[in-house]
């Protein structure tokens, strides 16, 4: 028998997991990553930049978890990430970069909080957060394509990480 939202048995966890999103606009785009943040227990979320649309485009595809996600809205992804760098998060960037790591053979550590950083869907992560990183990862590409949406990538990126939590 198939299970529905009422009668499955995921036991609820919250993940020292903070997302922090540099520049994601797009309102389906939010709206998901609100409900993969519910997904995966992360701590927060925190969308960054100076046009977040939180309205009824979002709310299409974030169905309900924004009233259940700790998030907030803030101007400058850059602050955000020299804050939580200063209180002794790890800054992981999801980007592809000349030195970035496969996630597939990255070993996360659960001593101190985690920002899970992703960018822009244009632009990816900003060259200054990037400089600021612990470490950035990317997701192994096979096909033609070097990148995928940002949704998708935080999905394999916040699997894999809480895979290595439990």
């Amino acid at each position: 028998m198939q299970l529905t939202h009422y009668n499955t048995h995921f036991s609820k966890r919250s993940f020292p997991i903070t997302l922090v999103c540099d520049n994601v606009t797009n309102a389906p785009n939010i709206g998901s990553l609100f409900r993969v943040s519910d997904a995966f227990g992360i701590e927060k979320l925190i969308l960054c930049g100076e046009h977040i649309p939180l309205g009824r485009k979002m709310t299409k595809t974030s169905r309900a978890t924004e009233k259940v996600v700790d998030f907030e809205v803030l101007e400058s992804a850059l602050g955000v990430v020299e804050n939580l760098k200063s209180n002794g998060y790890q800054i992981i960037s999801l980007e592809i970069a000349d030195v970035s790591m496969s996630i597939h053979r990255f070993k996360f550590s659960t001593e101190n909080p985690i920002a899970l950083v992703i960018g822009d869907e244009n632009f990816g992560v900003s060259e200054a957060i990037l400089n600021m990183s612990d470490a950035i990862i990317h997701i192994d590409m096979f096909g033609q394509n070097s990148s995928m949406n940002v949704v998708q990538a935080t999905n394999i990126a916040l699997y894999e990480m809480t895979k290595q939590f439990i």
